[in-house]
C-alpha cells in the first residue's frame, strides 16, 4: 500500500466506510516513510469522530504483587523474582486518598486496580464496593475498577456501586494470547468481558505490543475489541522487567509505536485509544507524536509498578497538540 492508497482509505473511513481485515492487513505493510502519513490520516479520523477531548484517568494500585497467573510480561506473577511492590488491599481511607490527589493532579477518572486473578470468590470484594462508593461520595471522579475476572453477580454490584468502566486487557490475538499465559485461557478473558458488558458497564479493554506478536496479531487484537464494542483501548508498550520471562525482549521501536497507535484508530474510529504503560520508557521525546496519530486518551500518574511522567508535563503536552484535557 502506498502513499495514496492510505489516502483514499483514509477519506472513505471519514465518509463512514468501515475498514476491512484485509485492508488493515495491507495497511499494516506501509513503509517507515509513510508512517507520518498514516497519523496524519488517524488524526483527522479521532477529530471527526471523537472530537478534540482527551480523557485523563489516574489509577490506584490498591492491591499489589503475589498473582497466582504466569503472564510473561508480568513484575507481580509469584512465577517470577523482580523488585515489583507487595502489599495487601489498602484500606478505604488509604484508596480514597489516592483518589482525591489524582483529582489534584487534574484527572477526571480513576480506575482501581487489584493484582490476583480476579474476585470470583475473594473476600475483599465488599471493601473495594466500599471504597469506590466512598470515593463517589468525597471526589467528583468517574470511577473505573480492574480487578480482574469477575462474575456476572459482581459485574452487578459494581454498576450499583457507580462504576462506569470496567478494565480488563485481552493482551493479545487470540492466537498469540498461549504464548504470553498458560495459568488462565482468553476465553475466561472473554467472559469477564461480556459481564461486564450485560450489567451496562462500559468496556476498558485494550493489551500490549512488543511481546513477540506479529503485525496480524495486532490487527487480529483490534478486531476483537471491535467486535467486542470497547469503548476505551488502553494499548502498553512493552517494558521489559528484569525477573520476568520477557526482560530480554526488545521493544518496539517509536515509529513501530506510532504505527499501531495509528492502525487502531482507522479500525477503531470511535474508541478511546489511550497511550498507557510503557511509553515514556519506549517512546521517550517522540511521546506527543501519539496525540498526533490517533490517541485520545492517557493514563496519568504512576502505573502499576513503575513511575509514570510528570503529570503537568502529560497536560501539557496534550494541549501542545492543540487537543483539550478532559
Amino acid at each position: 500500500m502506498n502513499a495514496l492508497d492510505i489516502v483514499a482509505l483514509g477519506e472513505k473511513i471519514l465518509n463512514g466506510h468501515r475498514i476491512t481485515y484485509l485492508e488493515a492487513l495491507n495497511l499494516a505493510k506501509i513503509s517507515t516513510t509513510d508512517i507520518p502519513l498514516l497519523a496524519a490520516y488517524a488524526h483527522k479520523i479521532r477529530e471527526h469522530s471523537v472530537g478534540n477531548n482527551v480523557d485523563m484517568c489516574g489509577i490506584i494500585s490498591a492491591r499489589s504483587g503475589m498473582c497466582s497467573e504466569d503472564c510473561k510480561f508480568c513484575s507481580q506473577s509469584v512465577y517470577y523474582k523482580t523488585d515489583a511492590p507487595s502489599y495487601p488491599l489498602l484500606d478505604t481511607k488509604a484508596i480514597i486518598e489516592a483518589a482525591k490527589q489524582a483529582e489534584r493532579h487534574g484527572a477526571k477518572r480513576t480506575s482501581i486496580v487489584t493484582s490476583g486473578k480476579g474476585m470470583d470468590s475473594d473476600p475483599e470484594f465488599p471493601k473495594i464496593i466500599t471504597a469506590i462508593q466512598a470515593i463517589h461520595t468525597e471526589t467528583n471522579l468517574k470511577v473505573c475498577a480492574n480487578l480482574g475476572t469477575i462474575t456476572p453477580d459482581q459485574a452487578k454490584q459494581l454498576a450499583a456501586a457507580g462504576v462506569k468502566r470496567y478494565a480488563h486487557n485481552i493482551e493479545t490475538s487470540r492466537r498469540f494470547y498461549p504464548e504470553i499465559c498458560t495459568t488462565h485461557p482468553f476465553e475466561e478473558r472473554l467472559a469477564t468481558i461480556q459481564a461486564a458488558k450485560d450489567a451496562g458497564l462500559e468496556l476498558c479493554t485494550g493489551g500490549i505490543i512488543g511481546l513477540g506478536e506479529t503485525w496480524e496479531d495486532r490487527i487480529d487484537m483490534a478486531f476483537t475489541l471491535r467486535a467486542l464494542g470497547v469503548h476505551s483501548v488502553p494499548l502498553n508498550i512493552l517494558n521489559p522487567i528484569k525477573g520476568t520471562a520477557l526482560e530480554n525482549t526488545a521493544p518496539p521501536v517509536p515509529l513501530d509505536s506510532i504505527k499501531t497507535f495509528a492502525l487502531f484508530r482507522f479500525i477503531l474510529p470511535h474508541a478511546v485509544i489511550r497511550p498507557a504503560g510503557g511509553r515514556e520508557i519506549n517512546l521517550r521525546d517522540m511521546q506527543g507524536a501519539l496525540m498526533l496519530a490517533g490517541a485520545n486518551g492517557l493514563i496519568i500518574g504512576n502505573y502499576l509498578t513503575f513511575t509514570g511522567r510528570d503529570t503537568p508535563a502529560d497536560f501539557k503536552m496534550v494541549q501542545d497538540a492543540g487537543l483539550v484535557p478532559s
